[in-house]
């Protein structure tokens, strides 16, 4: 069954709700999350995206990313999909958002309203081997420079958010966590 996902405006209200295959295909404006989990050395987990997805399958990634369903509350849909894809949970702070568009491969548009969270876990995940192919712990000050060289391993979305993000933002977030 198609999952239900919220349709918003650019100032994030919702404005419907439509099937997620109709979203991507049409290219519709709706309200995303991505999660950057930190061990406390301050390595990032990134996840491969299984094979089987249906978009940027096999891409390396941040460490979980998906969308709330209608009616579930932003951070309890985190919450829900970092259990789901990656077997644990972390308390999550929300740092930033910010609206993207891009065309994918299999002509289809992801145009999210991507909501930014943050965590901390210092142990092993149990990944969902029918989300996530693969893990690895990377140095955040050293990701830009793995992107860079290999760029398409990478998805859209998580190269959007690294390169956007300073120095300071760095330091920023792992004070926050």
């Amino acid at each position: 069954m198609d999952e239900i996902l919220v349709l918003v405006d650019k100032h994030d209200n919702p404005i419907g709700s439509a099937g997620k295959a109709d979203i991507h295909q049409k290219g519709m404006l709706h309200r995303a999350f991505s999660i950057f989990v930190f061990d406390n050395k301050g390595n990032l987990l990134l996840q491969k995206r299984a094979a089987t997805k249906y978009h940027s399958a096999g891409l390396w990634t941040n460490s979980c990313c998906g969308h709330p369903r209608v009616g579930e509350a932003l951070e309890a849909a985190a919450h829900r999909r970092l259990g789901e894809e990656m077997g644990f949970d972390c308390p999550l702070k929300k740092v930033s958002s910010f609206i993207y568009h891009a065309i994918l491969p299999n002509n289809l548009i992801e145009y999210e309203y991507d909501h930014v969270f943050i965590g901390r876990f210092d142990k092993e995940p149990i990944i969902n081997l029918d989300e996530v192919s693969d893990y690895k712990w990377v140095n955040l000050l050293k990701l830009r420079a793995l992107i860079n060289n290999a760029p398409d391993v990478y998805t859209v979305w998580f190269k959007k958010i690294i390169n956007g993000l300073s120095y300071q933002d760095i330091e920023e977030w792992q004070r926050l966590i």
